[in-house]
């Protein structure tokens, strides 16, 4: 069975020691919401950060009273995207604890690298599959309800929408079924089961519901039952990933492969362990809709939502492999199978490899990653045709197919950046050398369609020990054969005597993955006036308060700290805060209130 070994994004060392990272611009949640306590509430909230609860900012609001449970009140960071030619730049800003960088100079007692990514869909969608029929509720006739679709884009109090607008203090989200709401007035609450994976921060800390199978064969579901479930999900809770790609976790056998130390990994309800359960996450823990195996390995092997920015690796020369292995640019393959009694394509297999798959009757399907869809584009020829000095066009199935067969024209992604990851001191949440924080500039991508995007930014830092190789892996699994045992026992002899000693070691933290993520934002299309202009983006990171009240967050500062710029280039100012916190640590300045 094939099967990739990288340690590179699933490591961290040192033994029960937090090695936090954390997001400062744009603002990292660390899983905070709007929460007004020091700590955040619920660490498994999206995602799995391993990082200390103090740690993240809260969401924005809009108005200076608290956004708390109304969606339309929080605050998105809007960046305009890259036009055809000229850039919009981002900079990305973020502290790590254990350190990272060169080790070629032997300073360092560890292996660390920096993953950077993002994952969006058209505003107000819960799909990038711009011909997905979202119905509006029009009115009832005799009990029935009337339904038509809405109409994308529609106008707004003179603005255009391609989605549906979130809801307020009642209802749920609504669209126009006419393209002009302001003249027309006939709208609807949107009905559809995309809907219910709309990136979101919610309104609520509570983790995401999620019902596993109900079958009693791990291929017996059928498609009304795997619909139902979803249509348990809330709306008022936080998405990233969506419910489908939970299912795919859930259900895909893990990789058998990897490095488990002595970690005795659990099973599904099917009594096998699945790509849920990892060395890192033993127990199969759930945080949102994450997969825990694709979050603790990079380059992970099959289809993932998310797109590469920036891979910051320890050791530089593995760039051209690692860019080479990047779902930007490499098709990956995922089983295909179809939902009991249904030629319907089932969003989820067992099956983790192509004999397998074929072997229980499913296709080993190459499946590609995409910046968006171009449905105008019906034949390959007209597609790759479209290729123009801004944007590269593919055709091919992309990895959130509908029928697992049909190529589509996709927007291909650009290669990741690669670099040698900024050196950084061990135990010290601060700049690195030089003086500033380790950052990264981001081109912001250009959407050919003009589409206004929800987004979400995640990074991870994978650090480990230099105690083992980098290659260790499968035959190694096992308290006999791992180069580390969980909390070992040592004898040493002094003046005769035999002294018994234990270490305090968890091999499920030695080689370990932080992450933290930004809350969403929007990319916005830009105005003709600013079309041909490079436009950098100047904000504030930070908390109010020193330093020792605001860690392990950072004071006020602007981000970039120095910028340079022509006559021609244009700055976007901007900068969010919240009205919520614990009003006995507010810092300097007003009590209740830290921005």
């Amino acid at each position: 069975m094939p099967f990739l070994i990288l340690l590179i994004l699933a490591v961290l060392a040192f033994v029960h020691v937090e090695g936090d990272i954390y997001f400062h611009n744009p603002r990292g949640s660390n899983n905070r919401l709007n929460e007004k306590t020091d700590n955040r509430q619920n660490a498994n909230r999206v995602f799995d950060s391993q990082n200390n609860n103090k740690g993240g900012y809260n969401i924005g609001d809009k108005q200076s009273i608290p956004s708390a449970r109304r969606e339309d009140n929080q605050y998105q960071m809007k960046y305009f995207q890259s036009g055809r030619v000229e850039k919009t730049k981002l900079t990305l800003e973020w502290t790590n604890q254990h350190g990272c960088g060169n080790n070629n100079n032997g300073d360092q007692r560890n292996y660390c690298n920096h993953i950077i990514q993002y994952m969006c869909q058209p505003q107000g969608r819960g799909s990038n599959n711009p011909n997905d029929e979202i119905l509006g509720e029009q009115k009832r006739r005799r009990g029935r309800v009337l339904s038509a679709p809405c109409k994308f884009p529609f106008r707004y109090k003179g603005k255009m929408y391609n989605g549906c607008i979130p809801a307020g203090a009642v209802g749920g989200s609504w669209c126009a079924t006419t393209s002009n709401y302001d003249v027309d007035k006939k709208r609807g609450y949107c009905k559809s089961h995309s809907l219910k994976d709309r990136i979101r921060d919610g309104v609520l800390t509570s983790t995401q519901l999620y019902k596993t199978p109900r079958s009693r064969r791990f291929n017996g579901e059928n498609y009304a039952a795997a619909l139902g479930r979803k249509k348990s999900s809330s709306n008022r809770r936080a998405i990233h990933e969506g419910y489908e790609w939970y299912d795919k976790c859930y259900m895909r056998a893990r990789n058998n492969g990897l490095f488990a130390a002595d970690q005795k990994l659990k099973t599904n309800k099917y009594k096998y362990s699945s790509a849920i359960h990892t060395r890192q996450n033993p127990g199969g823990t759930r945080r949102g809709l994450e997969c825990p195996e694709e979050r603790d390995y990079y380059p992970y092997w099959h289809p993932t939502p998310w797109k590469d920015i920036a891979i910051l690796a320890d050791d530089k020369s593995r760039c051209s492999d690692l860019v080479r292995k990047s779902f930007n640019t490499k098709p990956y393959h995922e089983c295909i199978e179809s939902f009991i009694g249904s030629a319907r394509k089932k969003h989820y297999s067992k099956w983790n490899n192509r004999v397998q798959c074929t072997a229980n009757g499913g296709r080993w399907t190459e499946l590609h990653n995409f910046l968006e869809k171009a449905p105008g584009f019906t034949t390959q020829a007209a597609c790759e045709g479209a290729t123009n000095p801004s944007n590269k066009y593919i055709w091919g199935i992309p990895y959130d197919t509908k029928d697992g067969n049909s190529k589509e024209c996709l927007v291909a992604l650009e290669e990741p950046a690669c670099k040698q990851s900024p050196w950084t001191r061990s135990n010290h949440l601060g700049n690195g050398q030089g003086g500033s924080a380790s950052n990264f500039t981001w081109n912001l991508p250009y959407f050919p369609s003009e589409t206004p995007m929800t987004c979400v930014l995640r990074i991870r830092y994978n650090i480990s020990t230099g105690d083992f190789s980098k290659s260790t892996d499968s035959k190694s699994n096992g308290k006999k054969r791992s180069p580390v045992t969980q909390d070992p026992k040592v004898y040493l002899s002094s003046q005769g005597k035999r002294l018994h000693l234990q270490l305090a070691l968890n091999t499920n933290q030695y080689g370990r993955t932080f992450q933290d993520r930004s809350h969403t934002f929007v990319l916005q299309p830009r105005p003709n006036a600013l079309k041909f202009s490079t436009i950098y983006n100047l904000n504030v990171r930070g908390k109010r308060g020193n330093i020792v009240q605001a860690y392990p967050a950072v004071e006020y500062d602007f981000v970039p700290n120095n910028l340079k710029m022509t006559q021609y280039d244009m700055v976007h100012i901007q900068w969010t805060g919240s009205n919520t916190n614990n009003a006995g640590a507010e810092g300097e300045g007003k009590a209740g209130i830290v921005k």
